[in-house]
């Protein structure tokens, strides 16, 4: 049988932020994969690459001082302790940006325009007077058309959750000047997927076994019936706007100056550019690699990007001439404590390179994400309890007490040296060793979850063994050395197979494993041998510390239980109230004070004390903050002053709509008697963004 040959790669992240923990996920799952195949000789190039193009990045670049280029750079070079930290091993991290993306994207469109599946549109967009360019959906605001909730994006109503048109929106306003946008046309480039040869082929293509019955399944609706931006429906797939308006950061489309593409044409083929940028630094062909015909293409990605790489992705890549993936590997979100969305402004996020500086160890993480993925496209939920728990007790409890219970016999009485397996050690080993291949076909499959079970499993049979067998007590009987150097064998022996099943999930593990073994890295193939008696072993040291509930309180930040500090006497400040008890810098450190520009201003209906305020706060989107600062502003007054907002205070839900944060203002604690309201007022100069310290 030939070597298999294995192109896989993982969403791209978008160059607007660090990592998150749902990115740690999806590249552990894809790792796991890889370092499977490999195990089984399979030639594996995994790449990844930031997607640096879009609306986005480019505002929040110029907020931030910087060009787009430098903006992307910099937040690339912030990658690398993420992914060393977890033990994910891309052979290649690249860019988007990167000049083997701009040249296969042009091409790309190239081979469709001549394909015949490229058209033109006149169509009307919101316009930004003030910024003098046309807006994203995203960074358009007003009424929703259906709920008239106010405040909500151009394209959904986060209150109600209808789908619309930009140009439904009642009152709309630019998020980020908050000027009145007006209604411009353009020409926009179209990827004419409603052609019947686009809709035979995708088809075909979504329902032949590529997808995971769940995905198929939701994808076989869009060629039914399909939402439309505005609410409506239609049958069948329609066309997609791939161009966008300068200013723009992104890729030019050949022969039409001004006219770039949609972020979400050439994200995909970064994948390709990532792989040539690779190939290309070690000598080899890319064209030569692509056309392999045994060579197989698999993505990892998450639930909520299906639409594009099972649409758009293989319908580019087809029409275009160019091999389409074997596989689309769909999972789900991940939820944290009984299903809470990640969320660092109420306290429920799990940060990754928090829990690296905790001393956490990453393979505690990968063990624990593992046992909870499937081959599905399922949520999995990370629970502080239960993540204690399977750590303490497979992996520690289980699996790394099997050594520590017989390498100190090995090496103190048999000079590290293994012996022979009696006919009941090696009927132990057998049955750990006919797993092998039903092991290694839910690896394939990306059920780790089941695979781990079934190992687990496997260890409780050996501790059976030690357990019936008490080695400690074998080493206090005369005569039983030969007896005690057998069973030790047979734990030793057995570990190296365990071994072996958990390498892809624990990769440093298994090298720690190897190096105390004196063995040369495991294979899938390693489990049909044996060590082997006379085979010397090195000196055993811990391999793995226990889960400290102090490193999960710290991970969640749990407030530690003590009562609050008094102060020795009571201090009357003008403001007609006590100084508040006396804190420590760490507690005044949690409130993160930042500058904040209104760019929009509104009385709320039904209320006569709040005001909605929308808010730059040096992000890539607007804020909306309910204040009760009526009685002293009149909106108009506000819009395009500065203030100070606590910027991560936790949304809260009013009658009204989602207060994203608080505006600060003064007052005297007796408002009858001295009535006034003074929202803070930052000297010139302070920008959106800046923290108050």
């Amino acid at each position: 049988m030939s070597q298999r040959r294995l192109f896989v790669t993982t969403a791209l992240p978008y160059a607007n932020g660090n990592f998150h923990i749902g990115h740690i996920m999806e590249y552990i799952q894809a790792d796991i994969w890889v370092r499977y195949q490999r195990m089984q000789g399979a030639e594996v190039n995994f790449v990844g690459a930031d997607d640096a193009h879009g609306a986005p990045i480019m505002i929040a670049a110029q907020k931030a001082g910087k060009t787009p280029q430098q903006f992307v750079a910099d937040i690339a070079a912030g990658r690398k302790p993420y992914l060393d930290g977890f033990h994910i091993a891309f052979d290649n991290w690249h860019s988007t940006d990167g000049p083997e993306n701009h040249a296969l994207a042009q091409q790309i469109y190239r081979d469709l325009k001549k394909a015949g599946l490229i058209a033109t549109r006149i169509v009307e967009q919101f316009f930004d007077p003030e910024k003098n360019m046309f807006l994203p959906d995203r960074f358009i605001k007003g009424e929703c058309p259906n709920c008239h909730a106010k405040d909500q994006y151009g394209d959904n109503c986060e209150v109600c959750g209808a789908v619309y048109a930009p140009t439904d929106l009642i009152n709309p306003y630019s998020a980020l000047s908050g000027a009145k946008p007006v209604l411009k046309s353009s020409e926009h480039f179209f990827f004419q997927l409603s052609d019947p040869r686009c809709v035979a082929f995708l088809e075909q293509w979504t329902q032949d076994g590529k997808l995971q019955p769940e995905v198929a399944n939701k994808v076989k609706e869009w060629f039914s019936v399909r939402t439309n931006p505005d609410g409506s429906t239609s049958e069948g797939l329609g066309d997609w706007d791939i161009s966008r308006d300068a200013p723009y950061f992104g890729i030019e489309i050949p022969d039409a100056p001004g006219k770039y593409f949609y972020v979400w044409l050439d994200a995909p083929i970064g994948y390709l550019a990532s792989l040539k940028n690779l190939l290309d630094k070690r000598g080899q062909s890319y064209d030569d690699y692509m056309a392999d015909p045994l060579l197989e293409q698999y993505h990892f990605i998450g639930k909520d990007i299906v639409t594009f790489h099972t649409l758009f992705w293989p319908a580019m890549l087809h029409f275009s001439g160019r091999k389409t993936p074997d596989n689309i590997f769909v999972h789900g979100f991940l939820t944290v404590n009984n299903g809470e969305k990640m969320s660092k402004s109420r306290g429920t996020g799990l940060d990754p390179l928090k829990y690296l500086s905790l001393g956490m160890n990453p393979e505690w993480l990968r063990y624990y994400l593992a046992a909870k993925l499937n081959g599905r496209n399922e949520d999995i939920d990370f629970n502080a309890d239960d993540f204690m728990a399977r750590v303490n007790s497979d992996l520690v409890g289980k699996y790394i007490n099997i050594a520590s219970r017989a390498a100190g016999f090995i090496a103190k009485r048999f000079g590290g040296r293994l012996g022979a397996i009696a006919p009941d050690g090696e009927g132990l080993l057998d049955l750990l060793r006919v797993q092998s291949e039903a092991i290694a076909s839910l690896f394939e499959n990306r059920d780790y979850a089941r695979a781990l079970r079934e190992t687990m499993l496997l260890a409780d049979r050996v501790n059976e063994y030690v357990d019936a067998n008490k080695p400690w007590e074998l080493a206090r009987q005369e005569g039983m050395d030969a007896r005690l150097q057998d069973v030790c064998t047979t734990c030793i022996e057995a570990f190296r197979l365990l071994t072996i099943y958990l390498k892809p999930v624990l990769p440093a593990l298994a090298t720690s494993v190897e190096a105390f073994l004196h063995i040369a890295p495991l294979s899938f193939a390693d489990a049909n041998r044996s060590l082997g008696a006379g085979h010397v072993i090195g000196d055993y040291k811990h391999l793995m510390q226990r889960v400290d509930i102090k490193q999960l309180e710290a991970l969640f930040e749990v407030p530690a239980l003590a009562e609050p500090a008094q102060p020795a006497t009571e201090s009357i400040a003008p403001g007609g109230e006590s100084i508040a008890p006396t804190i420590a810098i760490d507690d005044f450190a949690k409130i993160d004070l930042r500058i904040a520009k209104i760019v929009h201003c509104e009385a709320v209906p039904g209320s006569t004390k709040l005001l909605r305020l929308t808010l730059d706060v040096g992000e890539d989107k607007t804020r909306n903050v309910f204040s009760g600062i009526a009685s002293a502003y009149q909106p108009e007054d506000l819009i395009g002053q500065f203030t100070v907002m606590v910027a991560n205070l936790a949304p809260r839900k009013m009658k009204f709509g989602v207060s994203e944060g608080m505006v600060l203002a003064a007052s005297h604690a007796d408002e009858k008697a001295q009535p006034g309201i003074y929202v803070l007022h930052p000297w010139p100069g302070a920008e959106p963004g800046m923290r108050v310290r």
